[in-house]
């Protein structure tokens, strides 16, 4: 299949996009319509501009926190220190009651 069947192609922009680790990916659009100011980079997955010059920062990301992480901020030392104390107490009496825990 050629040109010929498929018709003649539109006309065709080719816009630079630059991230900050110095990649420059080049897209394709077509005449007169609007494309984004801002892409993904396909190397690296960084947002990428059109400026070279002043490519966008790399976003701020929080790290993973763990389900210990979080039910540390919701607990002081001393509550901890309680419901440890009181969840252990509750298992001893529950095996002194003769009762299979596993």
């Amino acid at each position: 299949m050629g040109e010929a069947e498929r018709g003649d192609s539109a006309p065709r922009i080719y816009v630079s996009y630059f991230c900050a680790n110095g990649h420059e990916t080049r897209q394709a659009f077509a005449v007169g319509a609007d494309y984004p100011r801002e892409w993904d980079c396909p190397r690296c997955g960084l947002p990428a501009n059109t400026d070279s010059e002043n490519p966008p920062p790399p976003p701020h990301i929080l790290p993973y926190k763990t389900h210990l992480a979080y039910v540390k901020e919701r607990r002081t030392d001393g509550e901890a220190q309680d419901i440890l104390t009181e969840a252990l107490d509750d298992l001893r009496a529950r095996r002194a009651a003769g009762e299979a825990i596993y």
